[in-house]
């Protein structure tokens, strides 16, 4: 398989983690029902989880608690996913071939997250795609987050690439918020948070209902 000469101009391809390559909402769901019961609020539906992540931990926690207890809540929401994080995940269908694709073809490919870092590195590495990424970057890497453009930009300082010559694949109106914010188009899925009409509306580059069908349009791959 080679990428066709339109494609070029993409010298880097940077992914969203949940929802875009890794389907993990299982763990997150789970998490979330062992840690709200503990401040008096009752387990979350996994829609209602569904709907609250792509803004970092802290973001989604404060949806459903006082301000007061966020930072307490997190604390145990990531000692318990520690315990669980390899158990549940999985790569959504075409991932471990699209990453494949790329980075052999010599593009430079990461994943650019706002889980934690070392979290991202373990579940990407226990799936066997890690070694298939030049760069995996998340919260507690570096001083910023997604949408921050500086988060972004960094992710592309460590693979030596530039906004002009990218592109961020993701599932969510925040990552959106993210390419726009550091230059980049989005090519959006609809295998996590969002549906397409969500997506357009929040200024999608594309929309795709999987990564198979994003690499033949955007990419020329037929994986």
């Amino acid at each position: 398989m080679t990428l066709k000469g339109l494609m070029l101009r993409f010298r880097t391809v940077l992914f969203d983690l949940d929802g875009t390559l890794v389907d993990a909402f299982t763990t997150i769901h789970r998490a979330y029902c062992h840690t709200l019961p503990l401040f008096g609020v009752p387990a979350p539906s996994a829609e209602e989880v569904r709907r609250s992540v792509g803004g970092g931990l802290e973001h989604a926690m404060s949806l459903f608690l006082p301000p007061h207890l966020v930072a307490e809540a997190c604390r145990v929401h990531v000692a318990y996913t520690e315990k669980i994080l390899l158990e549940d995940p999985v790569l959504y269908d075409g991932a471990m071939e699209l990453v494949g694709v790329l980075h052999a073809q010599g593009v430079k490919t990461g994943v650019l997250t706002n889980k934690i870092g070392d979290h991202a590195r373990a579940v990407l590495a226990h799936l066997g795609i890690a070694a298939r990424l030049n760069v995996i970057i998340g919260a507690r890497d570096c001083p910023w987050r997604k949408p921050a453009a500086e988060f972004t930009l960094e992710a592309l300082r460590r693979v030596g690439g530039d906004a002009a010559h990218s592109c961020l694949v993701g599932d969510s109106p925040f990552d959106i918020r993210t390419a726009v914010n550091a230059g980049l188009p989005c090519l959006c899925v609809t295998t996590g948070t969002h549906d397409e009409p969500a997506l357009r509306a929040a200024g999608a580059t594309s929309v795709h209902p999987g990564l198979r069908a994003l690499a033949a349009a955007e990419f020329g791959l037929a994986l």
